[in-house]
């Protein structure tokens, strides 16, 4: 019998996803060119784009069954840059550079954005997720990426936001997102889109209104929505986190029936004692039927 011969896989296929992922790479540099220069809301729009492709990369990846090891490495280390220090610098340039050594936020959250993609290949890497362990450092990103958009939209500049101490907020907003970064806080996975099921139908709605917002209001919907997703991820794990400890309806009846079991045990004691009767030693557990 011949066995048929195995064709290589095509070359322009395999190399599809790393190219959205250079692209990535070439738009995360980009983005430190212009705010280098002052253009911010450039830097901000290079980022987001950046965070387009890497969406793309993936997901072209698992349709042309193309994924690799290699794939996977570059992917994180071109997220490095294009959420973690590509941001941070925008932050620095757009807000912190007229303070000496407020750079340090800037270390800070690209250390931690290093961090949680090194964590994230041992751990997830590979595998179908429904949820991530820390907030992923796209998301991560995204928000500092667009809170200069948002500081020039219409949303902004009424009386309860415009007065606010924005440059001393956005230093623990940076703290904040680079510990939530290598953190064990769970923040769900893109939902699935359907309409058989209520979650689906759920998912789809948040996909569609997400997009409706990105598309009629880049500039107000964005830095909102993300800082939502960071806040929604932190509230969920906390209140989860408080059901765990309750203890459930069986727990509490083992608990009762136990605490039942050594008064009555008590009682038995004292009452052969007043009848002068001697009882099994205490913390002896009775013994078994004798064969």
């Amino acid at each position: 019998m011949i066995e048929p011969v195995r064709r290589p896989a095509r070359r322009p296929i395999v190399l599809l996803p790393n190219g959205f992922t250079l692209l990535n790479l070439f738009l995360g540099v980009f983005s430190i060119v212009a705010a280098s220069r002052g253009n911010y809301s450039a830097a901000g729009l290079y980022i987001v784009l950046g965070g387009v492709a890497d969406a793309i990369d993936g997901r072209v990846a698992r349709a042309t069954k193309s994924g690799t090891r290699f794939g996977s490495e570059l992917d994180s280390l071109v997220d490095a840059i294009s959420f973690g220090l590509a941001p941070a610098l925008l932050m620095y340039f757009a807000v912190f550079n007229e303070h000496r050594w407020d750079w340090i936020w800037c270390y800070l959250f690209t250390m931690c954005a290093v961090i949680r993609l090194a964590r994230f290949n041992v751990e997830q890497a590979g595998r179908a997720k429904t949820y991530f362990n820390g907030l992923p450092s796209p998301m991560a990103g995204l928000t500092l990426a667009t809170f200069y958009w948002f500081r020039e939209s219409d949303l902004y500049q009424t009386e309860l936001l415009v007065d606010l101490p924005w440059p001393v907020m956005l230093r623990f907003i940076m703290v904040g997102l680079s510990f939530l970064m290598i953190s064990q806080v769970r923040y769900a996975a893109v939902p699935t889109i359907g309409y058989r099921s209520v979650r689906e139908i759920l998912g789809t709605l948040l996909v569609v209104g997400t997009l409706v917002g990105v598309v009629f209001l880049p500039k107000t919907f964005f830095f909102p929505a993300l800082m939502a997703y960071v806040t929604f991820g932190v509230a969920r794990t906390v209140f989860v986190g408080f059901l765990d400890r309750r203890p459930s309806y069986d727990e509490l009846e083992r608990e009762i029936g136990a605490q039942g079991t050594l008064i009555e045990g008590e009682h038995r004691r004292r009452r052969r004692r007043r009848q002068g009767r001697p009882g099994p030693p205490e913390n002896t557990p009775p013994e078994g039927p004798r064969a």
